[in-house]
This record gives structure tokens, C-alpha cells and sequence, in this order.
């Protein structure tokens, strides 16, 4: 099986996560440690973790395209109600605590055994004011494995994805719990916190961002050194047969992992046959309104330096009109650097769904790279 990396975050990659499993492709998603946003927030507030968020969001895409949607995955799934009152969220979480859950009743004894101990071991690590509106089950089963190995993400990742038999690996790009990201715009204003940057207002947008910076949380320290590399997304950069970056928030999901002390050094050291591509978004977004897609094309190699970046994709339509969808104007190409990464331009967009990929078409490009590099030494 081919190996390929996918560096980002959230939602942006879930349609091309899919197809790349479906097309047995052996994928490792790299995600953000420092989510702030959902029910990630409450859990960093409450017991100083790295996000998980968008850990539980990878691996619950990667088991809709493996088509392991088991009681398992639907169990994981689950989001407590959109409620203020904590008496009411309490019951609703005593209620799958306690086993009561129908889907629990269609589990193998041991991986029942297991995910109710990692709840019981989530629910003695929170305090009585917890805020579990709209918490993700499948995060709180996720932090209690965490705690129950000894605060090891890995382990916990690997335990959660023999729960789901899931076969694709997900690691955050460091294991730090203290990462908050920073963003600097071009107007000197300061916006801290990954959900605040995803969500820039008006003003802010229109100012655009100059850069981001990874702190720690808490006190604003820029990190005296930057956030160790996790091990695991070292061994799989040193074995990917193609590097993905995006599609997805491109300053807070994508761009950030390249500030994570060892990632460009591995990408730049994988052999130079190694197709490393990035996949430019369609629509802009709060984070990107103004911008160009040459312009994050720089800022990656600009973060990764020299060898980072092989190929752009980059969504090119029909028609020479300034279009809009869901808000947001279609990002436009820009210049893109002479001599640079080269270019697979094409209508990329999906013909049934506005301002996302076609993943289907995107894959197949993607499978014509790797056929075309030949295969990475072992």
C-alpha cells in the first residue's frame, strides 16, 4: 500500500480522507494540538490537555471511509444535547457512564469493558462544573484513555483506533498540551486562540494575517523553543510515498505544523522523488478574505524551506467572472514564484456540492503523482 501524509486539520480534509481510504491508500493525518474551539475548549480549560477534537474528527473520518461504521464509531459519535442546564447534561452523561446506552449492548464484552473504564476515568479527572454542552463522547472516551496511559496520546490513540479497528493513523504534530496558537496581522493587532483566528470579524479579516506563532497557553510566552515534533509523524514523514498539506483552515490547521520543531526538517530530508503537494483551497475563508492562493503557496516555503513544496493544486473554473458561494468569493491564484513548486491546475470543484473538492478527482491525480515518482527507498 502507498503511504501518504495529509498535514491539517477539522473538516477541510474529510472528503479527500475518505476517497484516499477507499482507494486503499495507507493514510496518516497530521492534526492540530492546539484546537481551542467546540468541545476541545472545554476539555484544554478544564484539565490542560492538548485539543482533541480534531483527533476524534480524523479518526471518525477515516473509519467512514475504511467502512468500519460500527456501534462502535456511532457510539463515538454521540454529542450530549445543546442544553444551559447542568443537571440535564449530567443525567444525559450518567446515562452513557452508567451503560445504559442501547449500542453498548451490541459490543464484544471487552472493548464494552473498555470504553466504559475510559469514561469513568474521564469523569474522575473533571470537576462538578464541567461544561458538557454538546461534549463529543468520543472525546471524553479519547482523554480518558489519555489519562488512564499515563497522560501518553499515542497509546491513546492507538487504543481508540483498535476500539473503531480502524486502520489509517492519526497523530497530532506534537504531543505539548501547553500549545495555543497566535496570529499577528498585518495591521500589528495580536488574536490569540486557534477558534478566535478561524473566526476573525470584519476588521480583522480585511487586515489579513502576517503570520501565526505557536505560544504557551496561558501566560503569552512565545515558546522559549518551539514545540517538540510527536515521533510518530517523524516516522511517518521518513516513509510517505506523498506529503499532502490541506485543503482546510490554511493558517490554523495547515500552515502551523511547519513552527513544530522537526517537521520541516523531515520533510526537506524525505527523498527527493517524494511528491510533496499542496492542495489550494476553493472558497476563501475569515482567515484568508483578500488573499491569494501564490500567497500561502510562500508562506509554506517560506515556513518549510527549500525542498518543502514539489506541486500547487489549484482549482481553475470556467468562467473569467468573480464568483461567490456560501458567502465567501473563490480564492484567487495569484502570482505564483518562477521557478517554484509546479502547477496542476484544473477544474477541481465538485460538480454536486459548491466551494469543495472533488476528491474522487483530486485522489486520481494524486495516484498519478506517486505512479510517476516511483517508489521512496525503504
Amino acid at each position: 500500500m502507498k503511504r501518504i501524509v495529509m498535514f491539517g486539520g477539522g473538516s477541510g480534509s474529510r472528503d479527500i480522507t475518505m476517497a484516499l481510504c477507499r482507494q486503499r491508500y495507507e493514510v496518516t493525518r497530521v492534526v492540530p494540538a492546539w484546537d481551542s474551539g467546540g468541545s476541545s475548549r472545554a476539555l484544554r480549560a478544564a484539565l490542560g490537555i492538548l485539543a482533541m477534537g480534531d483527533i476524534r474528527q480524523a479518526l471518525m473520518t477515516m473509519a467512514h471511509g475504511e467502512g468500519r461504521v460500527s456501534s462502535v464509531v456511532r457510539f463515538f459519535n454521540a454529542r450530549l444535547s445543546e442544553t444551559s442546564s447542568q443537571p440535564d447534561l449530567l443525567a444525559e452523561f450518567d446515562f452513557y457512564v452508567s451503560g445504559a446506552h442501547p449500542l453498548l449492548a451490541t459490543m464484544e464484552p471487552g472493548i464494552r469493558g473498555a470504553i466504559l473504564n475510559y469514561l469513568r476515568v474521564f469523569q474522575s479527572n473533571i470537576a462538578g462544573d464541567f461544561d458538557f454542552c454538546r461534549g463529543s463522547i468520543g472525546n471524553f472516551v479519547l482523554t480518558g484513555a489519555y489519562f488512564a496511559h499515563g497522560r501518553d496520546i499515542n497509546t491513546a490513540i492507538f487504543v481508540f483506533r483498535k476500539l473503531c479497528a480502524i486502520d489509517g493513523h492519526v497523530w497530532p504534530s506534537t504531543a505539548d498540551d501547553t500549545v495555543e496558537l497566535r496570529a499577528v496581522l498585518r495591521d500589528g493587532q495580536v488574536v490569540r486562540g486557534q477558534e478566535r483566528i478561524t473566526d476573525l470579524n470584519a476588521e480583522q479579516a480585511q487586515a489579513g494575517i502576517e503570520r501565526v506563532e505557536l505560544l504557551h497557553a496561558g501566560d503569552g510566552r512565545p515558546a522559549a523553543s518551539r514545540p517538540a515534533a510527536n515521533p510518530a509523524v517523524l516516522e511517518a514523514i521518513g516513509t510517505a510515498d506523498l506529503m499532502l498539506f490541506g485543503p482546510g483552515s490554511f493558517y490554523t490547521s495547515t500552515l502551523p505544523h511547519l513552527s513544530v520543531a522537526g517537521i520541516a526538517e523531515a520533510i526537506r530530508a524525505a527523498p527527493p522523488q517524494v511528491p510533496k503537494v499542496f492542495v489550494g483551497n476553493i472558497l476563501e475563508c475569515p482567515e484568508t478574505i483578500g488573499g491569494t492562493v501564490a500567497e500561502q503557496v510562500r508562506a509554506l516555503l517560506q515556513a518549510g524551506g527549500p525542498g518543502s513544496l514539489t506541486h500547487v493544486l489549484l482549482n481553475r473554473g470556467w468562467v473569467p467572472f468573480e464568483r461567490v458561494a456560501k458567502g465567501f468569493r473563490y480564492l484567487h491564484e495569484g502570482v505564483l514564484p518562477e521557478g517554484g513548486p509546479g502547477l496542476l491546475a484544473d477544474d477541481f470543484e465538485d460538480p454536486w456540492h459548491r466551494g469543495r473538492h472533488d476528491a474522487p478527482k483530486v485522489v486520481e491525480l494524486l495516484g498519478e503523482l506517486i505512479t510517476r515518482s516511483g517508489p521512496a527507498p525503504n
